[in-house]
């Protein structure tokens, strides 16, 4: 292209976006695909309201002429003034973690503010990112089992049945794949499959060489644990976006459910003592919990997709979480519940505020951060009483209800901890967020001008 033909070209495509209604059936459609990449790899209705209006902005289109409907599974937009009105709408059936998508199209907003993308530009670019790599399979395989691995480390077991853990916790890893990618099996079917398998490897390592024999039983399904439709469920819960929360809140409802009854089936087939009798306070000294906190961060940033650039900073999060933690509950004698509140809301203040140097949404750096959190024992110890109930005695019960009651709340403290300190921030990162969308902008109409 000359350079008469491309300036004639760059003038049109600038004028494209000074014009709200022009070209708009492109525009919505840009808009759709930022909210539908965001969607199915796991942000928070939050972020993908901010990310939309941020790309409609971009496109000339202001606040008042934008509206959007999110559901768990459909995004609807209408455009609309005094003399026009568009509206799409773009159905979501696919729903994973990919963090490295989420992060990705956070930067392109910005980028296209910052560099006054055309939209054939911005549309490249978001194809970019939607093509993005995964982890190796092989990588995400392993990260399953060095993650498993450093929960259990966590629970108190030696390394021997760290190892047996893994082990357990990679063949959950593969069962799973192979279910979904290969037989096409329903994603919750092949979680229960994936629970089942890494149970029923777990349970032989009793008859291998570990002082801790029963510890792989609990750690070796984690994998499974659905950290970001939960916290992302209590995210939008908060925010008020009530339907997309109310469905996440059932999707992983349903993750539970299908993870409960693959180890319970697994569980019902073995003999083996209850968990009743594991310590809550492992032996282990404040490095080997703060290794094991970071590998297990990390290993699940690995299976989140998190950026390389982010990991290390993933495992720092870890580390914090885990040892203020164990700080608070075994030095200080508070509750497991409020010392794993201040860890997750800890970490989460941090990444509040890092995220600027980051570069990355806070959802990114936090959720691998609190997985290590997860009360393992005393989930298992309800299990073990609900398929005993007919032999256990009342105190047993009693003791195993509590456990829950105490899982329940743990696992709540880990939810509002990671998402409160955002909300908490919201306003004021969405004025600094505003503020700085408006002098780009008034940089992009400058420079149109």
């Amino acid at each position: 292209m000359r350079d008469d033909d491309f300036k004639t070209y760059y003038s049109e495509q600038q004028e494209l976006l000074r014009e709200a209604f022009a070209e708009i059936g492109l525009k919505a459609e840009l808009i759709l695909t930022v909210g539908q990449l965001l969607m199915e790899n796991g942000a928070d209705t939050p972020q993908i309201v901010r990310d939309m209006k941020r790309v409609a902005a971009y496109m000339g289109i202001s606040a008042e002429k934008f509206h959007l409907h999110i559901m768990y599974t459909t995004l609807m937009l209408n455009i609309s003034d005094e003399h026009h009105s568009h509206t799409s709408f773009r159905k979501c059936p696919k729903h994973a973690v990919n963090m490295k998508i989420i992060s990705a199209v956070s930067r392109l907003t910005w980028r296209a503010l910052r560099d006054h993308y055309t939209l054939d530009e911005f549309r490249g670019e978001l194809e970019a990112v939607a093509k993005r790599p995964r982890y190796p399979h092989w990588m995400t395989v392993c990260a399953a089992g060095t993650g498993c691995g450093a929960f259990c480390t966590l629970f108190g077991c030696d390394i021997n049945a760290a190892i047996y853990t893994a082990v357990a916790a990679i063949i959950g890893k593969l069962v799973q794949m192979q279910c979904a990618e290969r037989f096409g099996v329903n994603v919750y079917v092949s979680m229960m499959g994936a629970a089942f398998s890494a149970t029923m490897v777990a349970y032989f390592s009793h008859l291998l060489p570990t002082a801790t024999a029963w510890h792989p039983l609990i750690a070796a399904a984690l994998f499974l644990v659905p950290g970001v439709p939960m916290i992302n469920a209590l995210s939008d819960m908060l925010n008020t976006y009530l339907i997309s929360g109310a469905a996440r809140t059932i999707h992983t409802l349903i993750i539970i459910g299908a993870m409960t009854f693959g180890i319970v089936f697994a569980i019902g087939m073995a003999d083996f003592d209850s968990f009743t009798n594991l310590a809550m306070r492992p032996d282990s000294d404040y490095l080997i919990f703060a290794l094991a906190a970071a590998i297990g961060a990390m290993s699940f940033a690995i299976f989140f997709n998190v950026p390389p650039r982010l990991l290390l900073a993933v495992a720092a999060g870890g580390l914090i979480c885990v040892c203020t933690r164990n700080f608070l509950v075994f030095e200080l004698g508070m509750s497991s519940a409020v010392g794993t509140l201040a860890g997750a809301t800890l970490v989460s203040v941090i990444a509040v505020e890092v995220v600027h140097w980051l570069h990355a949404p806070s959802l990114v750096l936090v959720v691998p951060a609190v997985i290590p959190l997860v009360p393992g024992v005393l989930i298992y110890r309800l299990l073990f009483a609900i398929i005993n109930i007919r032999r256990i005695t009342v105190d047993e019960l009693l003791s195993a209800v509590q456990s829950g009651v105490d899982a329940l709340l743990i696992i709540l403290a880990i939810a509002i901890g990671a998402a409160m300190p955002n909300i908490f921030a919201s306003r004021s990162l969405a004025r600094l967020s505003k503020d700085k969308q408006e002098k780009l902008l008034n940089e992009i109409y400058e420079t149109r001008d």
